[in-house]
């Protein structure tokens, strides 16, 4: 039983020491806002008018040019070739004409065969025209803006000053709370 009354007195022992904690209000005498400067990025874009020389556009047309290298010895080659077929063929006071006739058939045959009188085609616009184009320039930039971070709060708790920081502003009053610890001697 001894043990029993012992083991009870410890326990009050135990819960008596132990801390009390309890909520109270407390007299706010400041609250400063406290400010931190933040970089922040933004795109700032421009647009800008710029000319630009368009050729080949609604205005061109189509040239056709000779060769400019013209090689003759085809027309030479088929004229002689002709006069002779034109020679043999004719008879007479025609002989002349159908030599004559030869060598000019001759000629333009020998020249096609040369120079493949095939036209080369190339596309001229004639001159070049201005037009202007809108471009687009973007770039980032950073503004520094002021942001609160919180506040710092001066308050009044039964005849102590204390000071905490707080994310929001707690207004006139503030909560605490309070714990009670007895002291060993």
């Amino acid at each position: 039983m001894k043990r029993l009354i012992t083991a009870g007195l410890f326990a009050t022992t135990l819960l008596g020491a132990q801390a009390q904690t309890f909520n109270d209000n407390a007299r706010v005498r400041s609250a400063e806002p406290q400010y931190e400067n933040v970089s922040v990025p933004r795109n700032e874009c421009t647009n800008h008018w710029i000319n630009e020389h368009e050729r080949g556009g609604r205005g061109a047309y189509e040239r056709q040019t000779q060769n400019q290298d013209r090689n003759y010895g085809g027309a030479i080659v088929g004229g002689l070739a002709g006069g002779v077929i034109g020679h043999q063929i004719g008879g007479g006071a025609g002989k002349d004409a159908a030599t004559a006739l030869g060598v000019v058939l001759g000629a333009i045959a020998g020249d096609r065969m040369e120079n493949n009188q095939q036209p080369r085609v190339q596309y001229d616009s004639g001159p070049a025209e201005t037009v202007q184009r809108e471009v687009r320039r973007c770039r980032t930039v950073y503004d520094t803006q002021t942001r609160i971070t919180g506040y710092k709060v001066t308050y009044d708790y039964r005849g102590q000053t204390q000071t905490t920081f707080m994310r929001t502003n707690p207004g006139n009053n503030l909560s605490v709370r309070v714990t009670v610890d007895p002291v060993e001697q």
